[in-house]
């Protein structure tokens, strides 16, 4: 099954769909023990009466939580979709307009900024696929009905949490069905944890703000463990046998490529656990910088 992340990257997002008018006392009942719980973390009154007060379920999210494809996909198909050419050569140019501004957050701890610019790139193709569900409500809706209950209930907690520190409007906290948020496509605990305040304005935007965004992004694979100076990895002969700290990562199997990979690899995994999903990341990132 892939992972949720992976299947965000590479989903088109369609439009925000109604919320239903479900009038589910037990509903009621349950986001009021929501409310009570993120008072205790410190979320204000008038952030949750606006959050909370008279929301529903959504249910296209249960449809596509239901119905989550089965990943079949071969690693080639893949980077054909996810590592296209016109991704590559908006990337290039990306990276050139905004070199100066990634270098400012990547360049101080060595991290690369081509690979600033394919994470960027993957996850919300460069900004242009944020996702254009209402936070809240979906995460309420999947956690209210059972969908990795606890871990949902956290994710709303946190995304209540982002709203009462001002971080973004109700309205503008938009993003996949399952709660993945902004140009670098965090879930609530991982903004709370990563996102950064580019530009000092004391707010983390990774929805609009391009600076919050490249530093964002710097600040999860700096903490994560990127170590500077050191590659992601590269393709290698199909007998090549692993070194010490090495990993040969074979996507196709014993008879496709093979790729030696490094710790740098295993922070890109950190940010999503799929090996097809930290490949594409390097060698979008190498086409990139080429």
């Amino acid at each position: 099954m892939l992972s949720r992340r992976l299947l965000c990257a590479m989903m088109a997002v369609g439009p925000t769909p109604a919320l239903a008018q479900t009038g589910d006392a037990k509903f009621a009942a349950w986001l009021r023990g929501v409310r009570a719980e993120a008072m205790r973390a410190g979320v204000d009154e008038g952030t949750l009466d606006a959050a909370l007060g008279g929301i529903e379920e959504i249910p296209r999210v249960l449809e596509l939580a239901r119905n989550q494809p089965e990943f079949k996909m071969t690693f080639a198909r893949y980077l054909e979709i996810v590592v296209s050419t016109e991704r590559v050569s908006r990337g290039r140019t990306l990276l050139a307009e905004n070199r100066s501004a990634i270098d400012r957050f990547a360049a101080p701890v060595g991290i690369p900024a081509s690979i600033v610019v394919a994470l960027w790139g993957i996850e919300s193709n460069y900004g242009t696929r944020l996702g254009d569900f209402d936070v809240v409500p979906a995460l309420a809706t999947l956690a209210y009905n059972g969908f990795r209950a606890q871990f949902f209930r956290g994710q709303l907690i946190a995304a209540l949490k982002i709203l009462s520190q001002g971080h973004i409007g109700l309205q503008a906290m938009k993003g996949s069905w399952a709660g993945a948020m902004g140009q670098c496509q965090f879930i609530p605990t991982s903004f709370l944890a990563y996102a950064a305040d580019g530009d000092g304005d004391g707010r983390r935007d990774i929805w609009t703000n391009r600076a919050d965004v490249f530093a964002s992004i710097v600040n999860y694979l700096h903490r994560v463990g990127w170590r500077p100076g050191l590659g992601w990895g590269e393709e290698v002969a199909a007998g090549t046998v692993a070194g010490q700290g090495v990993r040969i990562v074979r996507p196709a199997g014993a008879d496709g490529p093979a790729f030696r990979t490094t710790e740098n690899f295993r922070a890109i995994l950190r940010w999503n656990q799929s090996d097809f999903f930290a490949l594409a990341v390097g060698l979008l990132s190498d086409k990139i910088a080429a």
